[in-house]
């Protein structure tokens, strides 16, 4: 007879068949990245990040062009509305998670399991290869009211339901996290919480045991990326801000910048007062959490599996590896030029956020880049990018538009700066640059556009993971990647 820790529920059955579980946010990093790489394994697109419908629905392009304030009201109400009752807590269970997780997946022969950090670059790693991706990360919203600029408010709001969800979940730890700068328009209704495992669980592990070739590669991803947070307790950490235009130091700063912010925003506060950190620990959205590993390694071993650690630190580290990775599989594959368009590998998607083609990005022969928002830091490193590589002929680039200007974001001439390194031809796709970051309309015609492109290519075999070896031997230490072999010659015990 099953426990009632352990007994099926009507979630947990509709998850096995891929029905998200409502406390799961839908808009989210690392729900996105899932979906749309599974979308890929089933040789599908992933329409608009999967929220066309609703869009459309309120008006599709024109939304585009709201004034300011209604746009970030209708993304309050947004925020609110795909948030889940407080008392949805009691029903967070890790293994409902994973059921839903790996139910986005073809059940095939696999070489290899990418499991770990959420990262945007990784995703089109994965689709190269043809492997799954199993996060370790996943966010949960729940509904409040709030000033957004009372951290020490949210976190004694957020304690107690943490404390009823680490109960249920002995193997999950809580990252709560309130950020009032990029996150401005949600956290006044909104409480975030990412849940990341610590362990595999059965439900990952059977998936695994079933669909994993014999000898195959666990590749675990590790972003070393840090942030100030306080401990709460054994297993719940509150973060004072998020990943982005900010340092962490920055959010606890009394500084004239963000005095000048707050007074802007009709903020009663003049600076933020948050609970004092208590070091660095994994950032909330990015970050490892090390606990996992032991568990990967552990299993790896009882059924003879590699396990090769991927260790960066900052997460877009992982974009220019994956772009020349890419640049070098379309030289392999000696792609034609269609019209007038340049040969694949000088053609470059520059992606943000949640915003992820694997399928079209492959389908049109495009070179991917991935960036982590619309900050300034990311776009300095993708500069950084194009200052170390080969020039590219053709830039295309995305703009993810939070909703309001925080602190830290990259104007819409930066970015247009940024098209200029094209030798050809540079554009965005689906941004309008009048109404940046307030451009709603982005999340569908982001996708539209690059339906537009001319030209289409056979969908390719995935590569081998010889050939994955092969391109990281020629690349030598270009990269600030670090790819580690813990398990290199694992037998079953």
């Amino acid at each position: 007879m099953q426990s009632a820790s352990t007994r099926l529920t009507i979630t947990d059955i509709l998850a096995s068949f891929g029905r998200m579980p409502r406390y799961i946010t839908g808009l989210d990093s690392a729900t996105i990245a899932l979906q749309s790489l599974g979308c890929y394994l089933y040789d599908k697109d992933f329409a608009s990040g999967g929220i066309a419908p609703s869009l459309k629905a309120l008006g599709g392009d024109a939304m585009g062009y709201l004034p300011d304030d209604l746009s970030q009201s209708l993304s309050t109400i947004s925020g609110w509305t795909n948030a889940s009752s407080p008392n949805a807590i009691d029903d967070v269970r890790s293994e409902t998670m994973s059921r839903w997780v790996v139910s986005q997946y073809p059940r095939q022969q696999y070489s290899a399991a990418l499991i770990g950090s959420t990262n945007g670059a990784a995703v089109h790693l994965c689709a190269a290869l043809g492997i799954p991706w199993l996060p370790q990360t996943l966010l949960v919203c729940l509904k409040h009211r709030m000033d957004p600029d009372d951290p020490k408010q949210a976190l004694e709001w957020g304690k107690p339901l943490v404390e009823r969800l680490l109960n249920n979940n002995p193997d999950l730890a809580v990252y709560q996290m309130h950020d009032p700068n990029q996150d401005r328009v949600k956290v006044p209704r909104v409480g975030y919480f990412r849940l990341k495992r610590t362990r595999l669980g059965e439900t990952y592990k059977l998936f695994l045991r079933e669909n994993l070739a014999p000898g195959a590669t666990l590749f675990l991803l590790e972003s070393q990326n840090t942030w100030l947070a306080t401990q709460v307790s054994n297993r719940h950490f509150f973060q004072f801000g998020g990943k982005g235009g900010l340092t962490p130091e920055e959010y606890f700063e009394h500084s004239p910048k963000i005095r000048d912010f707050l007074q802007r925003n009709g903020s009663a506060h003049q600076y933020w007062n948050p609970p004092t950190p208590d070091g660095w620990l994994p950032e909330s959205e990015w970050g490892f959490e090390p606990a996992l590993r032991e568990d990967v390694e552990a299993f790896a071993h009882e059924h003879g599996f590699r396990v090769c650690r991927i260790v960066l630190g900052n997460p877009q580290d992982m974009s220019p590896l994956v772009a020349e990775f890419y640049r070098w599989w379309y030289k392999q594959r000696r792609l034609p030029s269609i019209g007038d368009a340049a040969l694949a590998e000088n053609r470059l998607v520059i992606e943000s956020f949640v915003y992820l083609q694997p399928w079209w990005i492959l389908r049109l022969g495009l070179v991917p880049f991935w960036t982590v928002f619309n900050d300034k830091t990311s776009a300095d490193q993708l500069s950084n990018y194009l200052d170390s590589t080969k020039r590219y002929d053709e830039i295309y680039l995305t703009l993810f538009s939070n909703g309001m200007r925080s602190l830290g974001i990259a104007s819409i001439e930066a970015w247009r700066t940024i098209l200029t390194r094209a030798q050809k031809q540079g554009q965005f796709l689906g941004v309008n640059e009048q109404t940046y970051p307030n451009d709603m309309a982005s999340f569908v015609r982001h996708y539209i556009d690059l339906k537009k492109f001319n030209g289409r290519y056979p969908m390719p075999e995935p590569l081998s993971l010889d050939q994955l070896d092969q391109f990281l031997a020629e690349s030598g230490d270009r990269y600030p990647v670090h790819w580690i072999d813990t398990v290199s010659s694992p037998s079953k015990s």
